[in-house]
């Protein structure tokens, strides 16, 4: 027997749930996406503790932090699983699984992609059920659901929820802001003279990244109407900050390295825009209550923009073909498709993103 919710059917309640891991390793945006299945999670089973398998940057964001998750346990470096931080001592999947399986698991959910490196993985918990995605070339779990590339990142999870009773509660996902992160923003960045905005101009991914200098005449314009301009980056992005800060030709302030992530969150909390590629930190602006100005490329836009419109605004780039070679870089679904994603080169797919749309959208929500 299944039970209606808002996104279809739902399987009923799991008896005797105590306990809940839910496998995301990957990186900022992946997490943020994940969160409305973790509230789900919470609801239907509100006396369960649940335990994120993560990376040690979950472990450090969670930290005392309000939420559905109650702790983190940091699974080792794997293939398909998560890369080592520099430093990060030696340790093997083999021995953290015989731990985890002391944890005596009720349910384990694969919320990491496909399924191909993550099922084995899930599976190798020791849960009573497992549930989550499954492309071709993974190996089944008890309850799955077909890994199709094109479908909402959100949605894509709440589906896994509903596998074991979980219906949805939200599609927006929101991450609380703590004191302790609006404290570290404030003694960074100080008492603000005028409203603030934030500018993110990176993205791990080149493709993803709009021009710099048009990130410049942004915070050129927006302080010329009265705004303080901030220009967030990670210390791998400090060479795309410096050039958006140069390109910029007016008084904005960097902000490369200087915020932790919990500091980062309460950064954007007190920001009245942000304007950002398609990367973690546009995603986490959006989880904390902020108006948000995305720069899309198309295939991503249908994945991972927000649907919501009252205080966001995603504009996108219809390119599909790589600007130096031609090839059509749209993921293929099936095997016949002609696309198959990637290609070597990684010139960037949104420099035709206009900037007066960009201009226009931010004094909109502005």
């Amino acid at each position: 027997m299944v039970t209606p919710n808002l996104l279809g059917p739902t399987a009923e309640r799991v008896p005797g749930v105590e306990r809940i891991a839910v496998l995301r390793a990957n990186a900022l945006g992946d997490f943020i996406f994940v969160l409305p299945t973790l509230d789900a999670l919470r609801a239907a089973y509100p006396e369960a503790e649940i335990v994120l398998i993560g990376a040690p940057w979950h472990a450090k964001l969670w930290r005392e932090r309000p939420g559905p998750v109650d702790r983190v346990l940091v699974v080792p470096p794997a293939p398909g699983i998560r890369a080592p931080d520099p430093g990060e001592p030696e340790s093997t999947l083999e021995d953290f699984l015989a731990a985890a399986r002391k944890e005596r698991f009720d349910l384990a959910l694969q919320v990491h992609g496909g399924g191909a490196n993550s099922n084995p993985v899930v599976s190798g918990l020791g849960a009573r059920i497992t549930a989550g995605l499954r492309a071709e070339d993974a190996p089944p779990l008890d309850r799955w659901i077909r890994y199709v590339y094109y479908q909402h990142e959100v949605i894509r999870y709440l589906e896994v929820a509903a596998l074991v009773g979980a219906p949805a509660t939200t599609i927006v996902p929101t991450l609380a802001v703590t004191d302790a992160d609006l404290a570290e923003a404030d003694e960074v960045l100080g008492p603000a003279e005028r409203p603030r905005v934030a500018l993110h101009p990176g993205a791990t991914d080149t493709r993803r990244r709009w021009p710099a200098e048009r990130f410049g005449e942004v915070a050129r314009e927006l302080h010329g109407d009265g705004y303080e301009v901030l220009v967030t980056g990670t210390p791998a992005e400090r060479e795309v900050v410096d050039r958006v800060v140069e390109e910029a030709g007016v008084p904005v302030r960097p902000q490369v390295g200087t915020l932790s992530l919990g500091g980062l969150a309460g950064c954007y909390a007190g920001c009245e825009l942000v304007v950002s590629n398609d990367t973690g930190p546009l995603h986490l602006a959006a989880a904390v209550g902020t108006a948000t100005v995305g720069i899309f490329w198309v295939g991503n836009l249908i994945n991972t923009a927000t649907p919501l419109r009252a205080r966001h605004r995603p504009i996108s780039s219809w390119t599909v073909h790589c600007p130096v070679c031609g090839m059509d870089c749209t993921p293929g679904i099936y095997p016949h498709r002609a696309g198959d994603g990637e290609c070597p080169h990684r010139d960037s797919f949104v420099t035709d993103v206009p900037l007066v749309e960009v201009l226009e959208a931010a004094r909109e929500l502005l």
